[in-house]
């Protein structure tokens, strides 16, 4: 089964810079920190771009795990998609979309995934997964808004 959440961030940075601070290797990893990610292949620095992919290594749950991400869509500054092509899900799609208010910019993530644990699986993406997902890019977004002076922007 197919798990579906997005989460809605607004901010007063620039569309662009948002845009581009959300496909940051190192600001990922700098907002994962408390999970101890690390780029290990592929992009491992700057800005990750279509066509390109990135090996992820981090401990959730306890345990260490590994998952390689492509980007397969951009629309710069608008839109981007990333999505596993190897790793613990049996399917994890992520899409950032991107659009100006009048205070700035709203950035959308809208996640998709499955688990890969059969039966259990089903219970755990709603009850466990779904839930530290949303959390993970909460707090992915938070570091993402803090302007260069330290303060939180929006």
């Amino acid at each position: 089964m197919t798990v579906r959440f997005e989460c809605t961030t607004h901010t007063a940075l620039p569309l662009r810079e948002l845009f581009d601070r959300s496909r940051s290797i190192d600001a990922h990893k700098a907002s994962m920190a408390a999970s101890r990610e690390e780029a290990v292949a592929g992009i491992t620095s700057g800005l990750i771009s279509l066509g390109e992919e990135v090996t992820w290594r981090a401990w959730h749950f306890g345990l260490p795990l590994r998952m390689t991400s492509r980007i397969t869509e951009m629309d710069i500054p608008r839109c981007f998609v990333d999505e596993q092509v190897k790793g613990p899900f049996r399917r994890f799609r992520h899409i950032h979309e991107f659009s100006e208010d009048t205070a700035g910019t709203v950035m959308v993530d809208r996640i998709e995934f499955q688990a890969p644990f059969g039966v259990l699986g089903r219970a755990a993406e709603k009850l466990v997964l779904a839930g530290y997902l949303r959390k993970l890019i909460e707090e992915r977004n938070r570091y993402l808004t803090i302007g260069g002076n330290g303060t939180k922007q929006g």
